[in-house]
């Protein structure tokens, strides 16, 4: 018969060779950038929830193995069993390992690449989620807090290819969605704009909750509109042309990147930044979400929940706030 072993005396005992040999153990570096980092989160559970889903995921494999030890195998080892049937939780775990794994580096307790990390890396050994066919250089969502400001003081000069910009970027709207937008559409005092459907991908109407900023620069724009569009063009009867904003880009140094691009930004920044749901970001952006069961159950435009994650945001953009805002996910309801 084989000895019991107690798993808090083992635990303890690795904390105790670890000390010895100078090591950090994930376990005791994840409690540590949660202390650290909890305060700057508005919704106090945030912190039981990261450690419910280490402890679940990530302790198993790596919990007790000292931070400089921890490799690209044992990554996928946690998050392979789960990446298919668990997308959203596996995303979640991956977003958590990494942050931790580069708090550790800043405070010298590891080198080398993050083995957590996943453009360049795990996206070559884990299927992605399916995407538009096209992809369109984007501009990295960490980066926003450098481009933001650039583009604010052309926004101060009065370009309207600035304003417009920033509203495709507060909104997160098609291109031509935010150039053939018509004053009539938007309801400043309940803050929405409504898009109809002949202008949608999709083919159904659209309702964008506006964050405060997005509210002042249809204010704004508002003063110029003219041949019924928010953004009138040079020439009678058209709307401002998509060069515009290209250009704006060009000039501010940002050449390699496109308009169309910010959409990606925003998902990438909801995912893994602002940890929202998939199905959120999905209805933000007016895609079909990719689960066929989500579909079946949330027929609604979820706005009131996407417009908590949209002035978020525009906080983020901002550079005014970091901290995450808890959305409470819905009961699902049966079909009738």
């Amino acid at each position: 018969m084989k000895d019991k072993i107690d798993p808090i005396e083992a635990r303890k005992e690795a904390q105790r060779k670890a000390a010895a040999e100078g090591a950090t153990l994930f376990r005791d570096a994840a409690t540590t950038y949660i202390e650290k980092i909890s305060p700057s989160w508005k919704n106090k559970k945030h912190a039981q929830q990261w450690t419910n889903t280490l402890t679940a995921y990530a302790y198993p494999v790596i919990g007790d193995v000292d931070v400089r030890h921890i490799d690209t195998p044992m990554i996928v080892r946690i998050l392979q069993p789960i990446w298919s049937t668990k997308r959203e939780t596996a995303g979640r775990v991956r977003g958590h390992i990494g942050n931790i794994l580069d708090a550790a580096k800043v405070l010298g307790h590891r080198n080398g690449d993050n083995p957590a990390r996943w453009r360049g890396h795990l996206d070559k050994v884990l299927s992605k989620r399916r995407r538009a066919v096209k992809h369109f250089p984007a501009l990295p969502w960490a980066d926003m807090s450098e481009f933001m400001p650039k583009l604010k003081v052309k926004d101060d000069e009065g370009s309207r290819s600035a304003v417009m910009l920033h509203l495709v970027i507060l909104t997160v709207c098609r291109t031509n969605e935010i150039r053939r937008a018509r004053p009539e559409e938007f309801d400043l005092r309940h803050k929405i704009w409504t898009i109809p459907n002949e202008r949608m991908k999709m083919g159904l109407p659209h309702r964008v909750p506006l964050c405060d900023t997005a509210c002042d620069l249809v204010k704004r724009a508002m003063q110029t509109a003219r041949y019924g569009y928010l953004f009138p063009g040079d020439k009678k009867g058209v709307p401002l042309s998509n060069m515009a904003m290209f250009e704006l880009l060009d000039g501010m140094g940002y050449s390699e990147i496109t308009v169309h691009g910010f959409r990606s930004t925003f998902q990438d920044w909801a995912e893994e930044y602002g940890e929202y749901p998939e199905v959120l970001a999905d209805k933000a952006i007016a895609n079909k979400t990719s689960n066929k069961a989500r579909r079946a159950y949330q027929r609604g435009d979820m706005l009131e929940r996407r417009r908590k994650m949209m002035d978020h945001w525009s906080l983020y953009c901002a550079g005014v706030s970091a901290s995450v805002v808890s959305i409470t996910p819905p009961k699902v309801q049966a079909v009738a």
